[in-house]
């Protein structure tokens, strides 16, 4: 049921927002050089690895520049699109694909980079048990903090998600993810979020 759920809503991200996404696509065309989508490798279901697609919010090659893959508040490296975009989540959308495919699901741990906070081989078995289920576009942990959450307590509320998993739940963080996103509510990098295994 939560893949066909999956299936629906993305396809409907994908034909109602089409609109939304074709203005931001022109808007970051014209505003910047580079492409209109970003992709980065993220380890998903099972801990294997995944493209993951945004809306480029920053300068071309960002992550080889200024504070690599962190964004902090007044990065130049963000553009006037970017900020727009990020702010109101727009630069997620793009994910619809991903959930197409079946690489993520609406609700669940948010994917983490290939490298960051550790490689896969260094997650400790309790750790590794978020790769359970389908990584998501929005999770327990997100609402919980979102980008200023020390990575260690991201995964303990990661792995509570899974132990927890079900369709109220999943409703209860879809509806709280709406109200983080209508505020803009810990969406701002503090830095460099702590890493403690």
């Amino acid at each position: 049921m939560k893949r066909l759920l999956d299936i629906v809503v993305s396809l409907g991200v994908l034909v109602f927002l089409s609109p939304v996404l074709l203005i931001t696509a022109i808007a970051i065309k014209l505003n910047s050089k580079g492409p209109v989508i970003f992709k980065q490798r993220r380890l998903g279901l099972g801990g294997k690895e995944f493209d993951i697609y945004k809306f480029r919010s920053m300068v071309q090659n960002a992550e080889h520049t200024g504070s690599g893959v962190y964004s902090g508040k007044g990065d130049a490296r963000v553009t006037a699109v970017g900020r727009i975009i990020r702010a109101t989540s727009i630069d997620e959308l793009p994910q619809a694909l991903n959930m197409l495919k079946g690489d993520m699901s609406l609700i669940g741990p948010r994917p983490p980079l290939t490298y960051h906070p550790w490689p896969i081989n260094e997650y400790t078995a309790e750790q590794k048990r978020m790769f359970d289920v389908r990584p998501g576009i929005t999770g327990w942990a997100q609402v919980h903090g979102r980008k200023d959450v020390e990575w260690h307590k991201r995964i303990e509320l990661n792995v509570w998600y899974v132990d927890h998993v079900s369709l109220l739940l999943d409703m209860k963080i879809f509806f709280m993810t709406i109200f983080k996103v209508a505020t803009n509510a810990d969406n701002q990098n503090i830095g460099e979020t702590l890493v403690k295994k």
